[in-house]
């Protein structure tokens, strides 16, 4: 019930239109006795009567009609069907439009914790293939077990009108077919639960690696690949013979008992004739109407298959379009403010899947100060970031922005005050000015390029086939890791945020390009506070104040002379890189 409850809330606005096609296939097969009626009346009038010689000549304009009215008939039940066939797709078309429109608006909305937990191939099948499933059941299961049943009804009413012997002789084959029906339906449902995770599993391999085809080919493991896909695909292609195989095990009983309908009829028929039970015509019609009983006894497999099938992947639709954000963006803020830019962190703990991170953190930022971050692999660095723009929630303690907890603020507004370049850059499949232009559309052109220029990337922009309008490829595909990075942070100015969030964006650019960086990130024209992740003290040492992460814990804090002072870890870092590049200036000389 549940499943038709979805269903029938997500029509809305198609309702009506659904209804009527229910209605239309209802009347149309309603419509299958009449031919076979108006059979029974030449063949026993103009046929095998005792007048039929006679009444061939004396009724020749009732034959005429009779004939008119089944070729009339079967011309408004093939305009009937076809019509029918429009609404119904026309109805789940919109509706597939709608709940893919809702689903996408889902996963949007979603926070980082959803996508941490749920496989992009996982999220990516849900969308195509699932949702075409519930379309197809709408458009095409339903119409068929709605005439299927009508017709099975028609023909039994009309049957019994005709003779209840001969009728309940055929109705004999209904009960074993049931129980057919039944226990496959037991048998193969789990198994559509199981090859629907396959196919999951097999789409998100074939993501992961188109995605990741760079480290593919770096390291030479495209056979590797091929042999991982190619077992994920044999156990789909095993799951999927294994639930056709079970459909192969019952269609014989299913077949032989649809066929077994012609044999009763054959026998119980032609002795009932014999018998002058029922007329010739009578009997006619019973053949003629015979597929009446007979094709839905057929359907019932097929109609079973699509229906698991169905239930399969509406289990995973619904996991999507029930799934609550734990982080809610309301969007109830029509005019957003600028922020001042001060952020606190007090007593900030936070724990991912009961694995302490980051535990009470304490600092303040003033508006326009600029805060360097370093620390060792897995310190708890990028968290501690994350935390600002609310991609994931404090488990103790709080962030504040200009005074307030960022759990009481709209995301809207909050994300909307920060520019970010994370580590991981992300370039989208458009122009280069358009990726720059990304959280302001209808910035204007000179804007994008004095953007680029602040981040060093105007000179290699301009140097490009098409300058601003070059296509870059899916995730920056054709750009260098630093070039990539100098858009990703052009981008983050374009904003003019007064909060910047910068994650190790310098570390592919080289030490002449990351100078010219720093010297913009001091002279923006708009205040701005800046919170600033490296690796190289050359980024560091210019900030107003350097945290030392270690194991989630602040463990240094002070300027960069204060911390070169106190030789702990800073200092080591330090001295590490300036030897390096002591060494490296001795081994030019």
């Amino acid at each position: 019930m549940f499943q038709l409850k979805w269903l029938w809330h997500n029509l809305r606005g198609d309702r009506a239109r659904y209804i009527f096609a229910l209605i239309l296939s209802v009347v149309g097969c309603s419509l299958t006795i009449i031919n076979p009626y108006i059979g029974q009346r030449i063949v026993d009038t103009f046929i095998t009567g005792d007048d039929a010689v006679h009444n061939l000549t004396s009724q020749r304009s009732l034959l005429i009609g009779l004939c008119l009215g089944m070729i009339g008939f079967s011309l408004l039940r093939t305009g009937m069907a076809y019509f029918t066939t429009l609404l119904y797709e026309r109805a789940s078309q919109n509706m597939l439009y709608r709940v893919r429109i809702f689903l996408y608006n889902k996963i949007q909305g979603q926070d980082m914790h959803y996508y941490d937990h749920n496989r992009t191939g996982d999220l990516m099948t849900k969308m195509t293939g699932d949702l075409d499933m519930v379309r197809h059941t709408m458009a095409w299961i339903i119409k068929t077990i709605v005439e299927s049943l009508t017709v099975f009804i028609a023909a039994v009413v009309y049957f019994f009108y005709i003779d209840a012997e001969l009728t309940w002789w055929l109705l004999i084959l209904s009960p074993p077919i049931f129980i057919v029906a039944f226990i496959f339906a037991r048998r193969v449902r789990p198994m559509y639960g199981d090859l629907r995770e396959k196919l999951s599993q097999l789409n998100t391999i074939t993501q992961e690696n188109i995605a990741g085809n760079r480290v593919v080919k770096a390291f030479a493991r495209e056979e590797f690949e091929v042999q991982k896909f190619t077992e994920k695909n044999v156990n789909y292609s095993t799951a999927n013979k294994a639930a056709a195989m079970v459909w192969l095990d019952y269609f014989p009983y299913l077949e032989t008992f649809a066929q077994a309908f012609n044999v009763i009829l054959m026998i119980v028929g032609g002795m009932l004739v014999m018998d002058g039970r029922i007329t010739f015509g009578e009997f006619s019609a019973f053949s003629a109407l015979i597929w009446g009983l007979s094709n839905p006894m057929r359907n019932i497999g097929i109609i079973i298959n699509d229906i698991q099938r169905f239930f399969a992947s509406l289990t995973k639709i619904v996991d999507v379009y029930y799934a609550e954000p734990r982080i809610v963006n309301g969007h109830n803020v029509e005019v957003k403010r600028r922020y001042k830019g001060t952020i606190q962190f007090e007593n900030v703990s936070f724990k991912y899947d009961n694995a302490t991170v980051l535990e009470n953190i304490n600092f303040t930022v003033k508006p326009g100060e600029t805060i360097a971050i370093m620390g060792a692999t897995g310190s708890g660095k990028t968290t501690l970031i994350n935390l600002i723009p609310r991609f994931y929630d404090v488990t103790k303690g709080r962030v504040l922005v200009d005074g307030k907890d960022v759990r009481e603020l709209e995301l809207d507004e909050l994300r909307g005050n920060i520019g970010v370049a994370t580590q991981d850059v992300l370039l989208f499949s458009d122009t280069i000015d358009g990726n720059i232009a990304y959280g302001d559309p209808d910035m204007p052109e000179d804007d994008v390029v004095e953007f680029a220029k602040l981040a060093a990337a105007d000179d290699f922009i301009r140097k490009m086939p098409e300058s601003y309008n070059t296509i870059v490829g899916e995730r920056g595909v054709g750009l260098s890791g630093g070039q990539k990075q100098r858009i990703a942070l052009a981008r983050a100015m374009a904003v003019q945020p007064p909060i910047l969030i910068l994650d190790d964006t310098t570390s592919a650019v080289d030490n002449e390009t990351e100078e010219h960086i720093q010297k913009s990130l001091r002279e923006l024209d708009f205040d701005c506070t800046k919170i600033i992740i490296a690796q190289r003290v050359s980024t560091t040492a210019e900030a107003d104040r350097i945290l030392i992460l270690d194991n989630g814990r602040v463990i240094e804090e002070g300027t960069h002379s204060e911390l070169v002072a106190k030789r702990g870890y800073y200092y080591e870092v330090f001295k590490l890189q300036n030897e390096g590049i002591g060494r490296q200036a001795t081994t030019h000389g």
